[in-house]
């Protein structure tokens, strides 16, 4: 994981989600799933996140989804709220279902409390995230499959695999999966 952006709320959100959202509420105060008024603001929030899921901190060229970060399970109230959403692939946000804030936020993740492991590829939690935070991250990790889970390690690989390749260039790594970009300065510079 690393630091997303928050997302400044487009100009026309309140009236096009938020209100008829919360009327849609009122009116269906039993629903399992809210209606998805929030989907034409899904290219916005992808765009602000440079297209990276905000959990796996890498390209999505799936198009990935809206994720509320406290669930409408246990926050129906926040189902329209644009500062509840973050973007995520489709595979990280059915992980995470109802996790809510158990799991780190995108947003208030800091620089350098997650490392890439060459040639592993896994995701690990670093001495830099503070010690009343370490459970939290280590419990991310696991509730995430991000440390090792064999979809995330295959795609952090066909994008190494890339680089590798010379068909991606350090600066495009960068771009679409910075953590393996530092993971490949860092070993660069051990020798």
């Amino acid at each position: 994981m690393i630091r997303a952006p928050k997302v400044k709320k487009p100009v026309a959100f309140d009236a096009k989600v938020n209100t008829p959202g919360d009327a849609w509420l009122k009116a269906n105060p039993n629903a399992k799933r809210p209606k998805a008024l929030w989907e034409p603001y899904t290219a916005t929030l992808s765009q602000a996140y440079g297209n990276r899921c905000g959990y796996a901190a890498m390209l999505d060229p799936t198009g990935g989804s809206v994720d509320h970060y406290l669930s409408f399970k246990h926050h129906p109230e926040l189902a329209y709220e644009w500062s509840n959403y973050r973007f995520a692939s489709n595979t990280l946000n059915s992980s995470k279902r109802t996790a809510d804030d158990t799991v780190f936020d995108p947003q208030e993740v800091k620089p350098g409390w997650f490392k890439i492991l060459l040639p592993s590829l896994q995701l690990v939690v670093t001495d830099a995230v503070p010690r009343s935070h370490k459970a939290k991250a280590e419990f991310t990790l696991k509730r995430l499959k991000l440390r090792d889970g064999e979809r995330i390690i295959r795609w952090r690989w066909s994008w190494y695999q890339m680089y590798l390749d010379e068909k991606l260039t350090l600066e495009g790594l960068r771009d679409v999966a910075p953590l393996i970009a530092e993971a490949v300065e860092a070993q660069a510079a051990a020798g």
